[in-house]
């Protein structure tokens, strides 16, 4: 699935009209965004993809956690912090590249949420 947030070309697909949506147009988060500003746009955008990476973060720490004695430092007392801050910059740049798909999903429910408010 093609993210909608970290696309190059915004938040619709090259050949799309409107934003999609488990593979086809959604013609509802498109008129939601119409009612939306900019800024809440990227907002929602930095919001959806900040979450989908604090996930992952949670995921990829619980995958390492029963590795001992592995990587540059072997079994020491530097283990864990290294291995924290790598799980923490391999989540963010997970995300940052189209991630699971949780960024989509999140994405598109703050964009109605607003549009609903306004």
């Amino acid at each position: 699935m093609a993210s909608l947030i970290n696309s190059t070309t915004g938040s619709m697909p090259n050949k799309a009209l409107m934003p999609m949506f488990n593979g086809r147009p959604d013609p509802v988060l498109q008129d939601a965004m119409k009612k939306v500003t900019p800024q809440q746009i990227t907002k929602a955008k930095a919001t959806a993809t900040d979450f989908e990476s604090m996930f992952l973060n949670t995921m990829f720490s619980q995958m390492t956690t029963g590795l001992k004695g592995e990587g540059p430092y072997g079994d020491t007392v530097g283990t864990g912090p290294w291995r924290s801050m790598l799980t923490d910059e391999y989540s963010k740049n997970f995300a940052k590249s189209g991630g699971v798909g949780i960024s989509n999903e999140v994405f598109r429910s703050l964009i109605l949420q607003q549009a609903n408010k306004s």
